[in-house]
């Protein structure tokens, strides 16, 4: 028989299963326009204030205009899909005036 702290906690890794999930199919909408660049996102960690930390990947991590697919899509998506998300986190941003910042690749 589960206490009644361990159905908690059951209850608790479920909805963290979900959140996880859902997070990742918001991401997922995303995914095919950070591919296309070489880039790519993961989740770190989704914390049990409801605040997401991602981790971007590949060029996505080194280029100059990560702050602006973090914020107008990343952050974005993510709270539009799990409105019970209360922050989005990037934990490797790369600032615009970072000497190794790289370009995205034009595509014209």
């Amino acid at each position: 028989m589960q206490t009644h702290d361990g159905f908690l906690s059951l209850q608790s890794e479920m909805k963290a299963m979900n959140l996880t999930e859902r997070v990742e199919q918001a991401l997922d909408t995303m995914r095919p326009f950070l591919e296309k660049d070489g880039g790519d996102v993961a989740i770190e960690e989704i914390t049990n204030d409801n605040i997401v930390r991602l981790r971007l990947l590949g060029s996505c991590a080194s280029c100059s205009m990560s702050i602006m697919t973090f914020k107008a899509g990343l952050e974005q998506a993510i709270k539009k899909a799990v409105p019970e998300i209360v922050g989005v986190e990037a934990i490797n941003l790369t600032d615009f005036s970072d000497p190794s910042a790289t370009a995205p690749p034009f595509r014209g």
